[in-house]
């Protein structure tokens, strides 16, 4: 589990104006839920904001607040459309030592041989769904394609996961492909005759008949 903290405060107002009120005193509203019930708590804006670099949403994080320490995703994040400043976080909870299935998003690294030797890459999955304990889960899975050649393909099933990480997704989904383009385009060249090149048979016949009349 990545080891990013976040200071809480319990909060006991409701509604907008108390939450505009938070705001403007560099906090965020936000509420916890999922293993225990439901609780309104409020965030430094600046720690959070810090604390938010590179986790994903498989990233386990602590909240800490009335000298209890609970473990979560950060779920949903809202923002104000113009100036992208966050106006409130959802925290979704879960329960230590209790299996959980979540998805894992997958980043691919690396320039495919395929793609130099002239192939086109295709990543069409950027998550997978597995399942294990809290402290088994990996905030993401990085995909190296770099020996990746034309008509070749990762699966799910060739990702190597953790010991302890069950795969939910069908093996046979495709991570990453490379797909040989070459081929089609010279099939294209030959098929759209060049500038100046003689005309077919036929075209030549009735050019003759014209010039005739």
């Amino acid at each position: 589990m990545a080891n990013v903290q976040f200071a809480a405060k319990k909060r006991e107002a409701s509604g907008s104006a108390a939450a505009a009120r938070l705001r403007r005193t560099g906090r965020i509203p936000a509420v916890i839920y999922g293993h225990n019930p439901a609780v309104s708590i409020d965030l430094d804006e600046r720690e959070f904001v810090n604390g938010i670099k590179g986790i994903t949403e498989s990233t386990i994080v602590k909240v800490n607040f009335d000298g209890t320490e609970r473990d979560a995703f950060v779920k949903t994040t809202q923002r104000n459309i113009t100036s992208g400043k966050i106006l409130h976080v959802d925290f979704y909870e879960i329960e230590t030592g209790k299996v959980l299935r979540t998805k894992v998003s997958v980043r691919t690294t690396g320039n495919p041989i395929g793609v130099r030797d002239g192939g086109i890459l295709e990543t069409p999955l950027r998550e997978i769904e597995v399942e294990c304990l809290p402290a088994d889960l990996p905030p993401r899975i990085v995909v190296d394609i770099s020996g990746l050649r034309a008509n070749q393909a990762i699966h799910v099933g060739d990702l190597s996961l953790g010991s302890g990480v069950k795969l939910v997704s069908a093996p046979d989904k495709v991570i990453a492909l490379v797909k040989f383009a070459r081929q089609d385009k010279a099939q294209e060249s030959e098929e759209i005759p060049a500038e100046g090149a003689a005309a077919p048979a036929d075209e030549k016949t009735e050019k003759a008949k014209d010039e005739k009349k």
